[in-house]
């Protein structure tokens, strides 16, 4: 019995500490915390368990991403300075040489993390005003523009430490400063992807093919800064479109490899050759008084001195328009930029889209900012119907893509029209008098039953086929009825942005698609009739 009784007082007692105990961690919470801590060390120190996360937003070491979302940092040692910059930051920031940092009248600021992503992936929901551009056609097909081509490589983290260990940076541009009224795409950057910049330009001017980035920098960051060299300096003309880039799995880039033309074998001679022949140019025109007047020689000797030849070699460089005589957009435009730039005009290399890729120049005179399309003015004898134009003048033939859309608006009005034109530059163009060359409804298959009559009818059969079609690559095609019909659809592509709402919204809801391209191309008919064809990506 005794034994009973001491068995049962030591459950009681047993019972009043568990509950004193449970009593307590309700009153200090704090208690519970410090033992399971206790409780969890001898797991921690053999590895079974992950330490706390730091709780300051950032991913885990070996995959950081900056403010910017677009410079993954594996070198983060996670020690802070006073102001909150890591060591490597401010060890970095203190030995950078200060470069030149003033702006243009116009605001230039760093592209956005999100707009760089855009650039580098194929938006499948392209804005149907890029093909909605109406071209002429006296210059359907001059153009021939190579966007930046990259080849990205992903390595394994061995071979990327072998890499890291045996190339250097090259020089690293240190000291280099350039001028905000003639490099405009540079203060496009950041300060990290300016330094890269920086680095880019100094290697190719040394004529270095391989070297390690001298900032983390992402890889699907590196396009545009290499995009932005390209774009800035036209006498880098031994320098190709297109360059390489090994990075590790977090995406950070440990080798950029560039890559250079046939020039580069021998350029101190070919260097002579391209300025003497950019020399033989300037130097006229200088003779001249105004910028304006500088410009119109500069423009009319191109015209007279190069032709357009989609074959042309090293077509991409200024070097092909002033020392071959012939080239595509890409050589007028930049030939133009470089031969500017030396009168100290600035004139920026703009690239874009006129019915395929294309490139053309943007020139600063006294009262602002023009359009300049040297490659479509060298037509027959040679036209001023692109030269010196707004943005509105170029609205209907001409857009803007990738980093060029940042280039300041083309504004100005006192050197427009100063010239003979030889066609209106209006959005719409009217039919002429005579339709001589124009192909009838019965020719492309329609009968004037088919043709829509309002802009609720257009909407509804477009609807009514892309539901027929689905999901996948197709194309249809449909016939409105008068002018002033045609500019209600021309407008809600290329102005309203009306054609999504009226049709394709309601479309891709139906057959479930989340993701959209529409090419659109137009034909005038006889009798007033436009024939309209549908290029549909639906996924």
């Amino acid at each position: 019995m005794k034994i009973v009784k001491k068995i049962l007082y030591g459950i009681l007692i047993f019972f009043v500490i568990c509950s004193g105990f449970i009593l307590l961690c309700a009153v200090k919470p704090e208690m519970s915390e410090k033992i399971a801590n206790v409780l969890h060390l001898d797991e921690q120190e053999e590895g079974d368990v992950e330490p706390a996360d730091a709780g300051d937003g950032t991913e885990e070491e070996g995959g950081g991403i900056y403010a910017d979302g677009i410079y993954p940092d594996s070198t983060d040692t996670g020690q802070d300075t006073e102001d909150g910059s890591s060591e490597e930051e401010a060890e970095r920031d203190a030995d950078e040489v200060p470069v030149d940092t003033s702006e243009p009248a116009y605001v230039m600021r760093p592209v956005s993390a999100a707009v760089q992503e855009d650039w580098q992936e194929e938006d499948t929901q392209t804005d149907p005003a890029v093909s909605g551009l109406r071209i002429p056609a006296n210059v359907a097909g001059k153009n021939g523009y190579q966007p930046i081509q990259e080849n990205k490589n992903e390595i394994d983290d061995e071979e990327a430490e072998e890499l890291q260990a045996k190339l250097g940076t090259g020089p690293t541009g240190d000291g280099l400063a350039f001028d905000a009224r003639f490099y405009p795409y540079y203060y496009m950057l950041d300060a990290r992807g300016q330094h890269v910049y920086r680095q880019i330009y100094a290697n190719a001017m040394a004529l270095n093919e391989k070297f390690a980035p001298v900032e983390n920098i992402a890889v699907n960051a590196l396009r545009n800064v290499f995009a932005a060299v390209y774009n800035d300096h036209p006498e880098l003309f031994w320098m190709d479109t297109a360059y390489s880039c090994k990075y590790k799995s977090n995406g950070e880039c440990v080798e950029i490899a560039l890559q250079y033309n046939s020039t580069a074998q021998h350029l101190d001679e070919e260097k002579a050759s391209f300025e003497e022949k950019a020399r033989a140019i300037t130097e006229e025109a200088q003779k001249l008084g105004s910028d304006y007047e500088k410009e119109k020689y500069v423009h009319d000797a191109l015209i007279k001195s190069v032709d357009y030849a989609g074959s042309a070699s090293m077509n991409q460089s200024a070097y092909s328009a002033l020392v071959n005589g012939r080239t595509v957009c890409a050589g007028y435009a930049r030939a133009m930029q470089y031969m500017l730039q030396r009168m100290g005009i600035p004139c920026y290399y703009c690239t874009g889209y006129a019915g395929e890729s294309h490139a053309w120049n943007i020139v600063q005179l006294d009262d602002g900012f023009y359009n300049v399309d040297v490659t479509w003015d060298d037509t027959g004898e040679g036209t001023y119907d692109y030269f010196n134009g707004s943005d509105a003048d170029y609205a209907g033939t001409h857009l803007r893509q990738e980093l060029s859309v940042n280039l300041p608006p083309c504004n100005g009005e006192k050197y427009r029209n100063l010239e003979p034109t030889t066609q209106v530059g209006t959005a719409v163009e009217k039919k002429d008098a005579s339709t001589e060359g124009l192909r009838s409804l019965s020719t492309v298959g329609f009968s004037e039953e088919d043709a829509l009559k309002t802009l609720e009818d257009y909407y509804n059969d477009c609807y009514l086929k892309m539901l027929q079609g689905g999901k996948g690559n197709y194309t249809f095609w449909n016939v409105v009825s008068g002018t002033d019909l045609f500019e209600l659809v021309y407008a809600s592509y290329h102005n309203t942005g009306g054609y999504k709402q009226g049709y394709v919204d309601k479309a891709m809801a139906l057959v479930g698609a989340t993701n959209y391209r529409i090419d659109w191309d137009i034909e005038e008919l006889e009798d007033g009739y436009y024939l309209i064809s549908h290029r549909v990506v639906l996924q």
